[in-house]
């Protein structure tokens, strides 16, 4: 879409303007659409949810709206929420980043290195298939219950997402700009620099943003299997209670973290990237 911008008329009338359309920006109105019609739809389910709930079906099941809210604001003049929240932040936070470093370090490596690619590459897939569930007991008899475990385990998850898409994206570079780079006397250093890493970052973001969800699982499945902490813990808890409210709102505490965590990440990814955009106007 394009906006209005003033623009002098002549020299003689400065303070004489017209506008003329610029790409530049987009009008507040486009800008509000899709989160107002985002805005909507959520809140047309949450009142079909909570009109629906105890008419049509037992509130037992699917709990209602209301009484999510309830629970959330107990939690919240309790205290409990923002202690569990905390652990469980800090717990996917510190994972998160320990498996993106980790992961895109060894993609980058393996990436540029063929033959420690073919070397390796069975058995990272071997470990790779594996139900990441079924380690957690493992993990446990490693690393105890403490938050050691938990961050282990989430860095592990995130490790492998992050690893797969920068191997893709260091392999998947030109080869044919490689070599023109190359004749025209380009180093080494210069080549991953300005070529090898810029056009890798692309995978690298959509590694990192498939990896928040899988983090914040690795934290609660961690939590739900052996901890009395976190918002895994308080999921465990309300669902041994039959408290389909409580796990209903540790449920949505998850996805608002989730949630914020990838806005960062595509504000990061938009600044990283600016670049391309450049590139595509």
């Amino acid at each position: 879409m394009s906006a209005q911008a003033p623009v002098s008329k002549g020299a003689n009338s400065p303070a004489e303007f017209e506008w003329i359309e610029t790409p530049m920006t987009k009008p507040l109105s486009e800008k509000l659409k899709l989160p107002l019609a985002r805005l909507l739809l959520v809140a047309i389910v949450l009142l079909l949810w909570e009109f629906s709930a105890g008419r049509f079906f037992d509130k037992f099941w699917t709990s209602a709206p209301s009484d999510i809210l309830k629970r959330l604001w107990e939690w919240i003049a309790s205290g409990d929420l923002f202690f569990h929240l905390g652990i469980t932040s800090q717990e996917m936070i510190i994972g998160f980043f320990i498996g993106a470093v980790l992961g895109a370090v060894v993609g980058f490596i393996l990436g540029r290195w063929s033959f420690g690619a073919k070397l390796l590459d069975p058995f990272i897939i071997s470990i790779y298939s594996l139900p990441k569930i079924a380690l957690a007991p493992l993990f446990i008899l490693w690393f105890g219950i403490g938050i050691e475990m938990k961050i282990i385990f989430a860095a592990m998850i995130v490790f492998f997402l992050v690893f797969f898409n920068t191997y893709a994206g260091v392999k998947n570079v030109d080869e044919d700009l490689l070599d023109s780079i190359r004749l025209m006397g380009a180093t080494e250093k210069q080549i991953v620099a300005k070529v090898i890493i810029p056009s890798a970052l692309n995978w690298v973001f959509v590694g990192l943003k498939l990896s928040v969800p899988y983090a914040l699982i690795g934290a609660v499945i961690g939590e739900i299997t052996a901890s009395n902490k976190g918002i895994g813990f308080l999921i465990q808890y309300s669902a041994g209670q039959f408290d389909t409210a409580g796990t209903f709102a540790a449920v949505f505490v998850l996805m608002a973290i989730s949630v914020s965590l990838n806005a960062l990440l595509l504000k990061l990814e938009s600044r990283l990237l600016r670049w391309q955009k450049k590139n595509t106007n």
